[in-house]
């Protein structure tokens, strides 16, 4: 018996040394295209692409499914051939990853372009981002979330705020440089705090005006300058809810890129019963309230669609799974029911 676990655990170990050499390499190699100009032009040639138009990603429907098709440099040749200036185009891509063959990914936003061509040649449409992020797969939200912020940053920091001069980016998209005043700027995310508040076997959740109907969220707001991931929440739940947070605790992150790059960091925390009296500020919450655990059960079975009654009032609704707020929301869920 001894033999079989020392062999089992030999094969283990090679597997978990193995798995982690392909990750090393993979992120070496991707350094290396951010570093080197010329190793990444010549990426860009056998590289696959992600297009968007405004910021807008690119999907294909087939059958019920959203797909993300990843074109070829022969393919997106092809297309750009059809307007001017082709050339120029590869240029404005941003590296965005690779395969575990270590394929480069880029993005490519082709804003100026006339959409209807592109999505009469591809036969696909150009999609709103929200709306992408919850139809596609699983594993292309993240990846389409992070080519739109990247994208994003780079048609927003085309100037220098120094000089005023235009900045050039290099070829991979991970940084931009004035070359009058020698400064470089690099892609920054903004940090986010998003709470679950509870109290006993409620928690809380609210709503922005802005929101679709019956939506419900975790607290969520920026960080302040100087400031503490523990500080921004205790203020961020005294600020919209009126409570004290008696203790809290890290759960997870993600980026988001809404309204732009944001790095949610997502916790936990509690509030004592007797001062749990909401005191909502009406300024940045439309609703807020307590919720049991079987009324969350509820909501996360519902679909937007189904939200709706037949008297035409709305019941509660939950971020999709793609979303941190609902990997907090059943958090709590498993939490009451272990």
């Amino acid at each position: 018996m001894a033999a079989v676990y020392q062999t089992l655990h030999r094969r283990v170990s090679s597997l978990v040394c193995r798995l982690h050499s392909t990750y090393v390499r993979k992120m070496r190699y991707l350094n290396q295209l951010k570093e080197d100009d010329s190793l990444c032009r010549q990426a860009q040639t056998s590289g696959t692409f992600y297009l968007f138009h405004n910021l807008s990603p690119f999907l294909q429907k087939v059958g019920k499914k959203y797909l993300v098709p990843q074109l070829s440099a022969a393919e997106m040749k092809g297309i750009l051939e059809k307007f001017p200036e082709a050339e120029q185009w590869m240029e404005k891509s941003v590296l965005i990853g690779c395969s575990e063959e270590h394929r480069p990914h880029f993005a490519l936003d082709l804003g100026a372009l006339d959409k209807s061509v592109i999505e009469s040649e591809l036969q696909g449409s150009f999609t709103d981002l929200r709306k992408a992020l919850f139809v596609v797969d699983g594993k292309d939200s993240p990846l389409l979330a992070s080519a739109q912020s990247l994208l994003r940053w780079h048609d927003s920091h085309q100037y220098c705020s120094k000089t005023g001069q235009p900045t050039q980016k290099n070829p991979a998209g991970s940084k931009r440089v004035c070359h009058a005043s020698g400064v470089t700027y690099y892609p920054q995310m903004s940090p986010v705090v998003i709470t679950l508040v509870s109290s006993g076997s409620r928690c809380l959740l609210a709503r922005q005006p802005s929101f679709p109907r019956g939506m419900f969220t975790a607290l969520s707001g920026f960080c302040d300058l100087g400031e503490s991931v523990e500080e921004a929440v205790r203020r961020e739940v005294a600020e919209e809810v009126g409570l004290e947070v008696e203790a809290l605790r890290y759960s997870a992150s993600q980026h988001w890129p809404f309204p732009s790059g944001c790095l949610m960091i997502a916790c936990h925390a509690l509030v004592a019963a007797p001062r749990a009296e909401i005191s909502m500020d009406s300024l940045e919450l439309e609703e807020a309230r307590w919720f049991g655990l079987e009324e969350i059960v509820e909501g996360l079975k519902r679909e937007p669609s189904s939200s709706k009654q037949d008297d035409g009032s709305i019941l509660p609704w939950f971020p999709p799974k793609q979303a941190i707020a609902h990997q907090l929301i059943r958090e709590w869920v498993q939490q009451q029911t272990a």
